[in-house]
């Protein structure tokens, strides 16, 4: 046990790094699901973020100072941008979210690696040297995404947006007799979802990788919904859920440097993470915390 106990200090910053984006699209999903709207697309609106994030810093690295920084707002710019289909289609033509959600992901596969082709000549971006160097340890991407979750809990339970937001969510029909755009506030959560999940793709491949690949996300995306099912829609809650997950990711690498474990083989280890995203969400699938309208389309005419 005090070999673990070990283990998991020495790999803290590890886990810090993993959680980061993880926390950042959870926290764009618990706002875009708080509005009623399903976004499953987490997963392709990362890798968009991912590829442009590094198609830019790939572009300005070593030219000027600020390539880290328009990387990642470019990446949230583009994932804010590519989540427009998916309003569109959850919101004004009141499709099927999960379908929505779906073809995105499918396409953000093929476009991602389509204008990789086109920049690069192959099916990934160029390598590039550094990426995002840790500051004291730690990678800044942990202080963004805590940043960004204090945001989003201060707008959403201190203010009068985030209360008309949750409203949106719980009872749209309600909302819209008190005078309130409800098209509207759905369509501003998805647009802060693509671009929340934009960045973290960004925030992603400059930490953990040194260039973008069709299997640069592998899935985080994914882990991200269920951080926000886990978290039961809640600030708190997705931070301790995207935690847990990044933490099981982490060990997933390191683990098998622990004697007794050895044994085991490495496959095991590789598929941790999603275990224990499917036990998760297996144990707490019987209690219902989603809001009600969550994954209908809002209907003006509908009382």
């Amino acid at each position: 046990m005090d070999e673990v106990f070990r283990l998991v200090l020495a790999i803290l910053p590890s886990i810090f790094m993993i959680t980061a984006p993880i926390l950042i699209a959870a926290t764009g999903g618990m706002i875009c699901e708080r509005s009623g709207v399903v976004n499953i697309a987490l997963e392709g609106l990362m890798a968009i973020g991912a590829m442009t994030g590094a198609t830019i810093y790939v572009l300005l690295e070593g030219k000027i100072a600020l390539s880290i920084p328009l990387a990642l707002l470019g990446a949230a710019f583009l994932g804010g941008l590519f989540s427009l289909i998916h309003a569109y289609a959850a919101i004004t033509l009141r499709a099927d979210q999960v379908i929505s959600g779906t073809g995105i992901n499918l396409l953000a596969n093929g476009i991602t690696i389509f204008f990789c082709q086109i920049l690069f000549q192959q099916k990934r971006t160029r390598a590039f040297m550094m990426g995002m160097r840790p500051f004291l340890g730690f990678y800044p991407t942990i202080w963004i995404s805590l940043a960004i979750l204090l945001v989003s809990w201060f707008a959403l339970y201190k203010r009068p947006w985030g209360l008309r937001l949750r409203a949106c969510g719980e009872h749209p029909q309600a909302l819209a007799s008190a005078g309130v755009d409800v098209i509207k506030i759905r369509y501003i959560a998805v647009l802060i979802s693509g671009a929340l999940a934009g960045l973290a793709g960004g925030c992603l491949v400059l930490t953990q990788t040194t260039e973008f690949a069709s299997n640069t996300i592998n899935g985080k995306g994914f882990i991200a919904l269920a951080a926000v099912s886990f978290g039961r829609w809640l600030p708190l809650g997705i931070l301790g859920s995207s935690l847990l997950f990044g933490a099981a990711s982490a060990l997933s690498v390191y683990i098998v440097n622990i004697q007794g474990l050895k044994f085991l083989p490495s496959e095991i280890f590789n598929i941790l993470p999603y275990f224990i995203t499917l036990a998760t969400l297996v144990i707490f699938s019987g209690k219902d915390y989603a809001p009600r309208a969550s994954g209908q389309p809002y209907d003006k005419g509908k009382n």
